[in-house]
């Protein structure tokens, strides 16, 4: 019986160190909250836009430790004289920091139209904010 539970052991030890030395991470990182808004601090939550503003997205990060990568990209789905689905900007932060800010501002005016910024938590898109210049 002594030699049958020290194989198990034996085994099960073997399994554990197996684990802990494979490149394995995982993380409890995820977006709490993500909005637009039209300002930096997103205390004017909105999702149309004039065409002389600037874009706000205000992303509330949960358990993220320092090396969580949030990238937001932003596409101009339907606008005035713009190509569909056309790429505008990409931008990523590394930050465990609890509040994230993107922008996204144009020397000229916006095209009318339906815009979208997709987020991408540690390289995998989480959510897809639309919104609106009118």
């Amino acid at each position: 019986m002594k030699q049958r539970t020290y194989k198990l052991v034996l085994v099960i030890s073997l399994l554990i160190l197996s684990i802990l030395a494979c490149d394995f991470s995982a993380t409890t990182a995820n977006i709490a909250e993500a909005f637009m808004a039209k300002d930096y601090d997103g205390t004017q939550p909105s999702t149309a836009f004039a065409q002389d503003e600037t874009f706000y997205c205000v992303v509330d990060l949960a358990n993220a430790p320092d090396d969580t990568t949030v990238k937001a990209v932003w596409i101009a789905v339907e606008a005035n004289g713009v190509d569909p689905n056309f790429l505008i900007e990409e931008t990523e932060i590394t930050s465990g920091s609890n509040s994230l800010h993107f922008e996204l501002s144009n020397d000229n005016l916006w095209p009318t139209g339906k815009y979208k910024v997709e987020l991408y938590l540690n390289g995998e898109l989480d959510r897809t904010l639309e919104f609106e210049v009118q």
